[in-house]
């Protein structure tokens, strides 16, 4: 699958995957990444920020609520227009319609941070968006990702069930392998890229970025106990997220 047709399929089913989200996003953004991305941004008032695949548009809205200017693009016209309709006051978010593997619409070095929640495992040329996210940065800047944890979520894996031992572990096949496959527990299945953690760290360290911080997040205690079923995020983790500097 190349970018146009991932394009199109977002499109197509933007409104299912957004179905069930909230003003803080999904179940698992609640969690475990709205957390971990907040305590990584800091204090973002007055900062102009970049929501690189900003999806139906929930982490641009909450951060202007702590006072940030953004500039929200997405690669998907249907997100976007979802994205709209769910922002009632638009002033200090510009939603524009672009591919982060390609910004060019936008002048160099203009923003104070960046952040992408779940987005560079959807694109085809990873080492572009992230060359593009440098390239966007003010010097000295941030910019903080999550994706999938590559070392754990690969193709095929999943949770079994061992019932001799009447215990649940989680199967991790195919790691070194690098390419598109679906993810099947989705409805419908999710396209996307799987690469190991030495080629994301190798495309990091070639975009110009510094890593600052690796967070691989785990549910705390007072959401363990809103949310009891994310004990087995105790296991393994589900999510990495990088904090880059340029």
């Amino acid at each position: 699958m190349n970018t146009e047709q991932a394009i199109q399929r977002w499109n197509r089913y933007a409104e299912r995957y957004t179905a069930n989200y909230d003003e803080q996003g999904d179940i698992h953004r609640v969690v475990l990444l709205n957390p971990t991305i907040f305590s990584l941004l800091g204090e973002v008032d007055g900062n102009h920020l970049l929501d690189a695949g900003c999806g139906e548009g929930y982490l641009s809205r909450l951060l202007v609520k702590k006072g940030a200017r953004v500039t929200a693009v997405d690669f998907s016209q249907k997100m976007l227009d979802i994205a709209m309709e769910r922002t009632p006051q638009q002033e200090a978010i510009q939603f524009l319609h672009g591919n982060c593997e390609n910004l060019s619409f936008l002048a160099d070095e203009q923003f104070d941070g960046i952040v992408s929640n779940m987005v560079l495992q959807d694109l085809e040329d990873y080492q572009a968006a992230l060359c593009e996210m440098f390239r966007l940065l003010k010097p000295n800047s941030t910019f903080i990702f999550s994706i999938l944890h590559p070392c754990f979520v690969t193709p095929n894996s999943g949770w079994m069930r061992h019932e001799q031992l009447d215990q649940q572990y989680w199967k991790v096949q195919h790691y070194f392998y690098e390419g598109e496959y679906h993810q099947l527990d989705a409805d419908p299945p999710i396209v996307l890229y799987h690469r190991t953690l030495t080629s994301y760290v190798q495309a990091i360290r070639q975009a110009g970025f510094t890593i600052e911080t690796i967070v691989e997040p785990k549910p705390s205690q007072d959401m363990l106990r809103k949310y009891p079923q994310f004990a087995e995020d105790l296991h393994c983790a589900d999510f990495i997220v990088f904090k880059l500097k340029k």
